[in-house]
């Protein structure tokens, strides 16, 4: 059977087609390619972004922001040594990119001006910090991208 200009196209883009929709559909049900979004309740946290860019604000005036750095202990935020540690309250929230099982919450509560992240809560790899953090009814934020 001699197969024509016509057929050859038919053929082509049936294999062409076939193909597409086999990528798509192995995509659409194998859980290896399951991808979260990055924040659930997506509208509910765009309402707060004024308040978010009015504490970024108020921590650009600070005399000493909120500083970072990787210790062997962990990662280590000093806050401003001129506050009172006692009256500093917020939370500080660790969001991993690659998996959103390991993002984790913890509450701030401090007796001096550091706080230490421990090595044991931290997994190698990028990590996105927000510290949201209040000292005598002003409101601050610390955000910032670490690679640990």
């Amino acid at each position: 059977m001699k197969i024509n200009w016509g057929t050859g196209l038919v053929i082509g883009m049936l294999l062409f087609i076939s193909f597409i929709l086999f990528f798509v559909i192995k995509l659409s049900i194998d859980d290896t390619y399951s991808y979260d979004l990055v924040i659930e309740d997506y509208y509910k946290h765009e309402m707060n972004l004024q308040n978010d860019i009015d504490a970024e604000t108020n921590s650009m005036h600070l005399k000493t922001p909120v500083l970072g750095r990787k210790t062997e202990a962990g990662y280590e935020l000093q806050f401003p040594e001129n506050f009172d540690p006692k009256k500093i309250t917020g939370t500080v929230f660790l969001y991993r990119p690659s998996g959103k099982q390991l993002d984790f919450d913890m509450p701030i509560a401090l007796s001096t001006s550091n706080l230490l992240i421990p090595d044991k809560r931290l997994v190698g790899g990028r990590w996105n910090i927000t510290v949201n953090w209040k000292y005598a009814g002003v409101n601050y934020r610390f955000d910032k991208p670490i690679n640990y």
